[in-house]
């Protein structure tokens, strides 16, 4: 038994879609047939299902690295060889508007969690064969939304403090949009051998000030997460 995820490794298909929200999450596997509950606890709502044909775990990790570390690692040890992300960002682009699909080909990390697994100058890279089953995928489907692929910033910091955050160096670098799990996933993917990718729907902008202007709970963005969920689904079933 998996520890924190409280899942059988039996159970456990091995490619897993993973999201933050245990009702995105729920929402996801719904879509999958022969769906059913296969684990819970704390932030961690598993389910397992097919897609195509195909088995597929859907995992809820939580928000920020430390925690959605221990569902990727739990995950590995459980024999999970694919993982995709589906998520939420805030754009870096004023080309990449709100509703807006991003693929991650890599993350800046900024992170706190990272630095405490691999060295400084370690890469967090995403798997090539997922960002381009992802991005095969997105074009298939042709939902009508903005889609760009690109490099992402990871970081714990939601609501800003008294210490200034260099967002415009990182614009001004084209980094596309910001979140706060990328970088975890994919540099254990690299330490325990999987293949990870993601894909996140853009639900406003990181440089406006949150506490005024943010409110991801819009049409808009509720379209693109049903997207970018059915793209990803379509794109772990198509990785070898």
């Amino acid at each position: 038994m998996l520890p924190n995820l409280k899942v059988d490794p039996e159970n456990l298909p091995k490619r897993a879609i993973v999201c933050g929200d245990p009702k995105r999450a729920a929402r996801i596997a719904a879509l999958l047939d022969e769906s059913r509950p296969i684990g819970e606890n704390r932030e961690y709502h598993s389910y397992a299902g097919t897609w195509n044909g195909t088995a597929v775990a859907v995992v809820s990790h939580g928000v920020g690295s430390p925690g959605a570390a221990v569902c990727f690692e739990e995950l590995a040890k459980g024999g999970v060889k694919t993982i995709i992300r589906v998520g939420t960002a805030g754009s870096y682009q004023k080309a990449i508007e709100p509703g807006s699909l991003v693929i991650s080909t890599a993350a800046v990390r900024r992170d706190g969690l990272t630095s405490q697994l691999v060295p400084p100058g370690f890469p967090a890279v995403a798997d090539r064969r997922v960002v381009d089953a992802l991005s095969a995928a997105a074009a298939k489907r042709d939902t009508g939304l903005h889609v760009a692929e690109g490099v992402t910033l990871t970081m714990d910091m939601f609501y800003s403090g008294v210490v200034e955050f260099p967002h415009k160096l990182y614009q001004q670098t084209g980094v596309l949009a910001v979140e706060m799990e990328n970088a975890a996933l994919f540099v254990i993917a690299a330490l325990r051998g999987m293949r990870a990718g993601s894909i996140l729907a853009i639900d406003g902008y990181a440089d406006a000030d949150l506490l005024e202007t943010y409110n991801p709970h819009t049409e808009t963005t509720a379209k693109a997460i049903e997207a970018e969920a059915r793209i990803a689904l379509d794109a772990i079933v198509a990785v070898e």
